[in-house]
C-alpha cells in the first residue's frame, strides 16, 4: 500500500512539475549565500525573505554541489520529501492500526490536484509533508522501540518553526504527546525540552540580532499575528468546496474517532487531529493565503494520518459501499473538479497558482529561471539597458537616477518578486513594495485589507523615490522622515555593517523594531518620526 501510494503521488506531482514564483524568492536567497553575501536578497540590505528557514539551508547544502540547477533541485527535493511524506504515513497506520489493510484517508489526499500541485513548486511545502508525517511516525515507533532516543525524537519534533514559523503548534502538540506516551522523570523531560528548542532557539537569536526583528521578513507584511476570519473562511471553503471534499474528510474523522483505543493509541490519534485543527484554524485566522489550498495542506495530512489506512469494518456490505463511494468521488475529484476561475484570480485575490503561471509563461511545467525570464523580454530588456536607473516596471514603465548614494546599476521595482530576481544579477537591487523583501515596505501600515492575501501593503512611489533615488519637492517629506527616529534606526538595523554593537542593538531593539508600523502619508510619517 505504501508503495502504491508514493507512486502515485511521485507520477502525479512530476506530471504538474514546477516551480512557483515565490519558490524562486528561495533561490534568489541560496545564491545570495552561496556567493558569499549573507542570507539576504539584495545585497547591502538583511532581509529574510525565506520563511522556511530549514528549507533555504538545505538548499543551500545541496546548491553548494549543483549551484547551476537549484530550481530544478528545488522541484525534485520537493517531490522526494513529499513521496517520503506518504510512505511515512501509510507505514504509520498500518502500526498504529496493526497492518490495517484498507486504504481510506490516504486516498482524500491523493484525489486533490494541489496536493499534485504542491509536492514540488520550490517551496517549504515538501518538507513540510515529511517532517510532519515522520514526527508521527518516530511517534507511533516510539512506544515499541527501545532504540529510538526520546531526546532525539524531542529534536526532530522542536524543528517545526524552522520548517514554516506556523508549524510551532504542530511541535507544541507532538512534543505534548511524546511526554503522555512515556511520561518521562522531570530531568529527562527538561533534556527533552532543552533539545526540542536548542537549534530553533539559536536560530531566533541570530534572526533578531542579525535582521533586526523576531519573525521573517513576510510575517510583517502579511501581517502575520491579525486576524481575518471571514477571509479566512473564504480561503477553507475554496478548497473543501471546490473538492466536495468536507464530506469525505467529515465521515473518515467520524468513524475514526468514535473507535475505542487504548490510552496509547488515544493520544497517537488524538495528537495529528488537534494539530491539523489547530493549524488551519490559524490559517483561517489570519486570512488565508493566496495560493489555492496551499495553507491548509498541511492541516489536512494532519488529520488524515492516523486514518491513512484503516482495519476492516465488520460489515463487507458497508465496506462495499463505503469503498464504492470513496473511490468514486476521488475519481471525481481528481479526473474533473477544478477551481472555476483557473488560470486567473479568484473573487478574494485567491489563485491556482501553477495554472496561473503555466498560463502566463505559456510553458507546461516551468522548472526554470528561464521559463519565468522568457515570459517578461519587455522587462528583461529594461533592466539591461538601464544604467545607474531607478526602474518602475509596473504597468507604465519608467525611469528615474538613482541617487548618488546608490552603488548598484540598478533597481527594479516590481512586486513580482522571484521573477524579479530572476531578472536581475545579484549585486542588482530588487525594490518590492509589498515588503516581502523590502523592510520599509514591509513596516507600512495596514489599512485596507481588500487586496489580494499578503499583498494589501503597496508602499507609495513617493517613499521609494525618496529611499533610492533623486532629491525632489515631492519625496522632501518621506526623505526627512527616514532620517528621524525609529523609522532611521529601522533603516540603520538593516543597512549598517554588521558588527558585534550593531548584532546586540538589534537583538535589544527587534520587540519594538516588529511592532513598528510606518504611515502611508510621508507629511503624516514625517510628524511621527521627527516629531512637530
Amino acid at each position: 500500500m505504501a508503495v502504491a501510494a508514493v507512486a502515485v503521488i511521485l507520477v502525479a506531482g512530476y506530471a504538474r512539475r514546477w516551480i512557483s514564483d515565490d519558490g524562486l524568492i528561495y533561490v534568489r536567497a541560496v545564491e545570495q549565500i552561496l556567493a558569499g553575501n549573507g542570507p539576504v536578497y539584495n545585497v547591502g540590505e538583511r532581509a529574510e525573505t525565506s520563511t522556511g528557514t530549514l528549507w533555504q539551508w538545505l538548499l543551500t547544502v545541496v546548491g553548494f554541489v549543483l549551484p547551476d540547477s537549484l530550481p530544478q533541485l528545488a522541484v525534485y527535493l520537493g517531490l522526494a520529501f513529499t513521496g517520503a511524506a506518504f510512505a511515512l504515513g501509510v507505514t504509520g497506520a498500518q502500526r498504529l492500526h496493526g497492518g490495517a489493510p484498507v486504504p481510506v484517508g490516504v486516498v482524500i489526499l491523493l484525489a486533490l490536484s494541489p496536493m499534485w500541485d504542491f509536492a514540488t513548486s520550490g517551496l517549504e511545502t515538501g518538507l513540510a509533508f515529511a517532517w510532519i508525517a515522520g514526527g508521527w511516525w518516530m511517534l507511533v515507533h516510539s512506544r515499541d522501540s527501545s532504540r529510538m532516543s526520546l531526546s532525539g525524537i524531542a529534536f526532530v519534533l522542536g524543528l517545526g518553526p524552522l520548517v514554516r514559523p506556523d508549524l510551532a503548534l504542530v511541535s507544541i502538540v507532538f512534543l505534548i504527546a511524546l511526554w503522555l506516551l512515556h511520561r518521562p522523570s522531570r530531568k529527562t523531560t527538561v533534556g527533552m525540552l532543552a533539545v526540542a528548542g536548542a537549534l530553533p532557539v539559536a536560530y531566533q537569536v541570530f534572526r533578531m540580532g542579525y535582521y533586526g526583528v523576531l519573525v521573517p521578513l513576510p510575517a510583517i507584511s502579511k501581517e502575520a499575528s491579525g486576524s481575518h476570519w471571514l477571509r479566512g473562511f473564504s480561503y477553507f471553503f475554496d478548497l473543501f468546496l471546490t473538492y466536495g471534499a468536507l464530506i469525505p474528510v467529515g465521515i473518515v474523522l467520524w468513524v475514526g474517532l468514535r473507535r475505542h483505543f487504548n490510552r496509547g493509541d488515544r493520544i497517537l490519534v488524538f495528537a495529528p487531529v488537534i494539530a491539523g485543527a489547530l493549524s488551519m484554524l490559524y490559517v483561517i485566522k489570519v486570512g488565508g493565503d493566496f495560493m489555492h489550498g496551499r495553507m491548509l495542506l498541511p492541516g489536512l495530512l494532519l488529520l488524515m494520518l492516523p486514518f491513512f489506512c484503516m482495519p476492516r469494518p465488520a460489515n463487507p456490505e458497508l465496506m462495499k459501499w463505503a469503498n464504492a463511494a470513496l473511490i468514486g468521488w476521488a475519481l471525481l475529484a481528481a479526473g474533473l473538479l477544478r477551481p472555476i476561475y483557473a488560470p486567473f484570480f479568484g473573487p478574494m485575490g485567491v489563485a491556482d497558482e501553477r495554472s496561473h503561471y503555466v498560463h502566463a509563461n505559456h510553458v507546461a511545467n516551468p522548472i526554470s529561471k528561464r521559463d519565468y525570464v522568457e515570459a517578461q523580454e519587455e522587462k528583461r530588456g529594461w533592466v539591461r539597458t538601464a544604467q545607474g536607473q531607478l526602474v518602475f516596471a509596473l504597468e507604465k514603465p519608467r525611469m528615474e537616477p538613482l541617487s548618488p548614494r546608490r552603488t548598484e546599476r540598478v533597481a527594479l521595482v516590481w512586486p513580482v518578486l522571484g521573477t524579479a530576481g530572476a531578472l536581475t544579477t545579484l549585486d542588482e537591487t530588487v525594490v518590492d513594495p509589498i515588503g516581502l523583501s523590502y523592510p520599509l515596505a514591509a513596516h507600512l501600515e495596514l489599512t485596507d485589507r481588500g487586496g489580494r492575501v499578503g499583498h494589501e501593503k503597496k508602499l507609495p512611489r513617493v517613499w521609494i523615490t525618496a529611499d533610492y533615488g533623486m532629491p525632489t519637492k515631492e519625496n522632501e517629506a518621506a526623505r526627512r522622515a527616514l532620517s528621524c527616529g525609529a523609522l532611521a534606526e529601522l533603516q540603520e538595523s538593516v543597512r549598517a555593517p554588521m558588527t558585534w554593537e550593531r548584532f546586540v542593538d538589534n537583538f535589544l531593539g527587534s520587540f519594538s523594531r516588529t511592532a513598528l508600523r510606518v504611515p502611508a502619508d510621508p507629511v503624516a510619517a514625517e510628524r511621527l518620526f521627527c516629531g512637530g
